[in-house]
C-alpha cells in the first residue's frame, strides 16, 4: 500500500497556485478612503498631543499645554466625524459601545475613543470659556493618560485582521504608529505653540521620526514577500515620501538650535508642515499596502504554504 501511495503521489503533478476564477482569496476591506486612513492619522495626532499637553501641564508649560489641548480636541473631533462618515450612520458608533469585549481590538478601541474624545473636548471647552478650570485640567490629564492608547490601538486593530501586510507586521505596526503620532503632534505644536516652548516638541519629533523609520525599515526587511506592497506601487511611493518628509521635519526642527537663536517662523512652519504631511503619507501608505496585499492572492497563500514546508515555522 505504501509503495502504491507513493507512486500515486508522484504521478499527480504539484498543484500550481491559482485563485478561484481569478477572484481574491480575501474580501477587500470595505473601509472608505479617505475616511479611515484620515482617522488613523487624526486619532494618533490627537492622542500624542493630549499626552504632550498633560506632561506640559505637569511641568508648568501652560502655553504648550494649551496648544496641545486645542490640537487634541480639534483632531479627535475631525477623526470622529471621519469615522462616523465611514460607518454611514452615527448610531452605529454608539452601537459599538453596547458591550466591552477585551478580546476584540475594535471593542476596546471604541471604549478608548469615546472617553478620550469626551475628555479632550471638555478640556478644550474649559480652556476656551475659562469656566471650571480645575475640571478642565483634570479632563486634560485624563485624555493624556489615554493618549498613548489612542496612538497605537488602531495598529492593533489593523494587525488583528486577516489582511497579510497588516497581520504579518503586527510586531512593528504599534511602534510605527506611535512614532508617526509623536512626529505629527510635534509638527502641530511647532505650528501652534509659542517659540519659547519648542524644545519639548522638537525632541518629541526626533524620537518619533527615529521610531517610525526604524519600524518601517524592519517591516521591509523582515516580511519578505508579504512586505512587497510596502515598497512597490503607490503604497511604496507614499511611504518613501513619508520617510523623506519626516527626515526633513527633523532636520528643519533642529537647525535653529545649532545657531542658538529663536526658531524663525518660516523654518518652524516648514518643519511642522513636513511632520504633519509625513503622518498623512504614512497612514495612507500603510492602508494602501494592506488593500494591495488583500487583493493579490499570492500574498495570502504563498506565506501559508511556506510555513507548512519543513523548517518553514511561523513568521
Amino acid at each position: 500500500m505504501t509503495g502504491s501511495g507513493e507512486r500515486e503521489r508522484r504521478m499527480v503533478p504539484r498543484a500550481e497556485f491559482r485563485s478561484y476564477y481569478g477572484r481574491p482569496v480575501l474580501k477587500r476591506p470595505t473601509w472608505k478612503v479617505p475616511d479611515v486612513p484620515g482617522y488613523l492619522f487624526l486619532g494618533g495626532t490627537a492622542g500624542a498631543s493630549a499626552a504632550m499637553a498633560a506632561v506640559a501641564e505637569l511641568t508648568g508649560r501652560r502655553e504648550l499645554a494649551g496648544a496641545g489641548r486645542w490640537v487634541a480636541a480639534a483632531s479627535t473631533a475631525a477623526g470622529v466625524a471621519a469615522l462616523v462618515h465611514d460607518l454611514g450612520r452615527p448610531e452605529r458608533f454608539t452601537h459599538m459601545l453596547r458591550v466591552l469585549k477585551p478580546t476584540s481590538p475594535l471593542s476596546v478601541g471604541s471604549w478608548i475613543l469615546a472617553p478620550f474624545s469626551a475628555l479632550a473636548t471638555a478640556s478644550a471647552a474649559s480652556q476656551a470659556t475659562g469656566r471650571l478650570p480645575r475640571l478642565g485640567r483634570l479632563a486634560a490629564l485624563g485624555s493624556g493618560v489615554l493618549g498613548p492608547a489612542m496612538c497605537t490601538y488602531t495598529a492593533v486593530l489593523l494587525s488583528d485582521t486577516a489582511v497579510p501586510a497588516w497581520h504579518e507586521a503586527y510586531p512593528e505596526l504599534p511602534y510605527l504608529f506611535a512614532g508617526s503620532s509623536l512626529a505629527g503632534a510635534a509638527g502641530a505644536a511647532l505650528l501652534c505653540a509659542p517659540a519659547a516652548d519648542h524644545g519639548p516638541p522638537t525632541r518629541m519629533g526626533l524620537l518619533g521620526t527615529v521610531m517610525e523609520i526604524a519600524a518601517m525599515h524592519r517591516i521591509e526587511r523582515r516580511l519578505g514577500l508579504v512586505g512587497e506592497p510596502y515598497v512597490t506601487g503607490r503604497p511604496g511611493r507614499l511611504l518613501t515620501l513619508a520617510k523623506a518628509l519626516a527626515g526633513a521635519g527633523a532636520v528643519l526642527s533642529v537647525l535653529p538650535d545649532r545657531r542658538s537663536v529663536p526658531v524663525p517662523v518660516p523654518v518652524r512652519v516648514l518643519a511642522g508642515g513636513a511632520y504633519l504631511a509625513a503622518g498623512l503619507c504614512t497612514r495612507f501608505g500603510i492602508f494602501a499596502a494592506g488593500i494591495a496585499s488583500a487583493e493579490d492572492p499570492a500574498y495570502v497563500v504563498t506565506p501559508q504554504r511556506q510555513r507548512l514546508e519543513p523548517g518553514g515555522g511561523a513568521s
